[in-house]
């Protein structure tokens, strides 16, 4: 199955304590269903000092469920459902379903 949301969409949260927060994705999970985005559901962990960091208190993003997102339509800025299309060419690329347009280059 193809995945409707890759690494470096841009997606709104459509449900939960960050809604109508936008970002970029910057993890996606398909397994466990869930995303990381950047700026939305940040969380804070007291951290013990290693060798890689100094430790204290770090904040960071927490993955989110894919269902409590919806794309961002690079045409006019607001959420939209995606599909699938077949160019010519035949290949297979992701489209909005509220303009058409094609989310993959």
């Amino acid at each position: 199955m193809a995945a409707k949301i890759k690494k470096g969409d841009y997606v709104v949260v459509i449900s939960g304590g960050d809604k109508g927060k936008k970002g970029e994705v910057l993890k996606v999970s398909p397994k466990e269903g869930r995303i990381v985005v950047k700026g939305v559901r940040m969380v804070k962990r007291h951290m013990r000092a290693s060798q890689g960091n100094e430790g204290g208190i770090m904040e960071f993003e927490a993955p989110i469920a894919v269902s409590n997102v919806a794309h961002i339509d690079p045409k006019d800025d607001k959420p939209t459902r995606v599909g699938f299309k077949t160019l010519k060419d035949g290949k297979k690329v992701r489209v909005t379903k509220r303009t058409g347009e094609v989310i993959d280059v």
